[in-house]
């Protein structure tokens, strides 16, 4: 099966087999965000379990 390249583009896989996200709402509208909030959404997030299977499948891992 072909690699899905927007998939492969969104996630990384780490050492142990999880995904990393990207958080949502760090695009655009920061102004009226608090500075806490905009460091919180730096941060990068696990994929949900229910849908690491899938996404390795797309990714070709």
């Amino acid at each position: 099966m072909k690699t899905v390249k927007a998939i492969s583009a969104k996630f990384k896989v780490t050492g142990t087999g999880k995904l990393k996200r990207r958080r949502p709402g760090k695009r655009h509208l920061l102004t009226k965000k608090s500075s806490n909030k905009k460091r919180q959404l730096s941060r990068p997030a696990l994929v949900d379990e229910t849908k690491v299977a899938t996404y390795k499948r797309l990714m070709g891992v």
